[in-house]
């Protein structure tokens, strides 16, 4: 931080302070106290790679919801500070400096992930041969993610040991995915083996979570940290869908201005276009989010409390519907992937909803209505491992069924502490801070069950 930027942040802070002083309602205490907070969180910020004029910003806005006269703050200095935000005051101001600095960095990483999806094709395995399916089926997460981990790497200034962690683990994953015998027909009309599909799902996840570890810059013990991996992860999404969507648009428009003049893309759109296209995004996604942090931070929680009320009474309707008609959950293998995604979708609300909330908010209809939520999914939950438990008694145990037991296992125990924890809440007993510790300490059981199903599941039940 330079001199003059100290400075002006400073002035920035006194401005802020003169404001608050002003309101005959707050107390000096209560001032300090406010600035002490609005000072932490700029901090924060800043370590975090924003700007001076970012960090003033998005802490006055996050102080915002903390607080009334902030709020009326941001208001009346919404137009210096956004203009602060735009355009920055000085041509080389660090945030810019950054992004320029990232940018070719950033290209390099996509270009490499999108010619590691060719590279099996140059050796051999073509995206056409039915033969070679299950081997893209097996390494699919294994083209993008490397490189976006050693992006992160780059960016974070990791240390030697995180980089040989981040490097072993994937090595790890690699290994797992092809020397396994985990099969896959020649014939496309058979179905692949339930080991091959429980490791194509699941080693993404195990992965993504190593990605974490690169993001964090090796600090995963932070609970603060992993939070911060959470917001990316929810923001990466909405970015990754948003220029998946735009790919399609490309895609279209392709196929039909080249069909116009009697030229067939197909070849190209299905062996260039959208696998190369497919594993660049995943990095030039990540790439978005840290750059337009400051912008466009909380759009994964505003999406959340659009949805939790829905999702709410989506459950308690279907709750409604089992007590109607008396009627069982199906545990096919299509309706447990369903279910599961539900809950997980439950609890991705969950988390981004406690990554936004101010922990010295007071208690609010969207936190009640939040306990609704986790009750209903922990019901359903329950309902779920009931029907696989009775399938599992009379068939007994398949690679399928007892990864679906141990995942639904797993989120009855996060959904029902979190229950807990919301009504302890709720009634004023406990902190709300108790509920993100919780849910950021809980991530690496994902983590470790993700890797038990890759890494065991296979040899375990005789890579059926």
């Amino acid at each position: 931080m330079t001199v003059d930027s100290n400075e002006r942040l400073e002035s920035q802070i006194g401005e802020w302070r003169s404001y608050m002083r002003r309101r005959r309602e707050l107390h000096k205490t209560d001032a300090e106290e406010l600035e002490d907070h609005l000072r932490d969180r700029i901090t924060e910020l800043h370590e975090a790679g924003l700007s001076d004029d970012e960090a003033f910003l998005i802490a006055v806005k996050r102080m915002g919801s903390l607080d009334e006269l902030s709020r009326e703050f941001a208001r009346e200095h919404s137009e210096r500070l956004w203009k602060q935000l735009v355009l920055p005051a000085e041509p080389d101001a660090p945030a810019a400096a950054r992004t320029r600095r990232e940018l070719p960095v950033m290209i390099l990483c996509a270009a490499l992930a999108a010619l590691a999806v060719k590279l099996p094709g140059w050796l051999g395995a073509s995206m056409d041969d039915d033969d070679s399916a299950s081997f893209y089926l097996r390494n699919l997460s294994l083209f993008a993610l490397p490189p976006l981990a050693g992006y992160f790497c780059w960016q974070r200034r990791a240390g030697w040991r995180t980089i040989a962690a981040v490097a072993a683990l994937f090595v790890v994953g690699a290994v797992a995915a092809n020397a396994y015998p985990l099969g896959g027909s020649t014939d496309p009309e058979d179905e692949p083996t339930q080991s091959l599909v429980l490791t194509a799902i699941h080693l993404p996840l195990a992965l993504w979570l190593v990605v974490g570890i690169a993001y964090t810059g090796g600090q995963w013990r932070s609970d603060r940290r992993r939070m911060d991996f959470i917001r990316f992860t929810g923001e990466w999404f909405i970015y990754f869908s948003l220029l998946g969507m735009g790919g399609g648009v490309l895609t279209a428009f392709t196929a039909g201005v080249f069909n116009a003049i009697d030229i067939d893309p197909e070849d190209f759109i299905s062996q260039w276009l959208l696998p190369c296209g497919a594993a660049a995004a995943v990095i030039v996604a990540a790439w978005l989010v840290e750059a337009k942090q400051s912008v466009i931070e909380n759009m994964a929680p505003v999406l959340t409390r659009v949805f939790t009320p829905l999702f709410a009474v989506v459950l308690l309707a279907f709750l409604g519907g089992v007590v109607w008609t008396a009627r069982g959950i199906d545990v096919e293998r299509d309706a447990l992937i369903l279910f599961d995604l539900l809950l997980v979708v439950v609890l991705g609300m969950l988390l981004y909803s406690i990554s936004a909330r101010d922990p010295a908010a007071p208690v609010g209809l969207f936190d009640r209505m939040q306990f609704v939520l986790v009750v209903s999914a922990l019901v359903i939950d329950a309902l779920v491992l009931a029907a696989i438990t009775g399938r599992i008694t009379t068939w007994g145990f398949t690679p399928n069924k007892t990864a679906a037991l141990g995942e639904n296992l797993i989120l009855l125990a996060n959904l029902g502490w979190s229950a807990w924890l919301l009504i302890g809440f709720v009634r004023g007993r406990m902190p709300f801070a108790r509920m993100e510790r919780w849910q950021t300490s809980y991530v690496p059981v994902y983590a470790a069950w993700a890797w038990a199903v890759v890494l065991l599941f296979p040899p375990l039940f005789g890579f059926e």
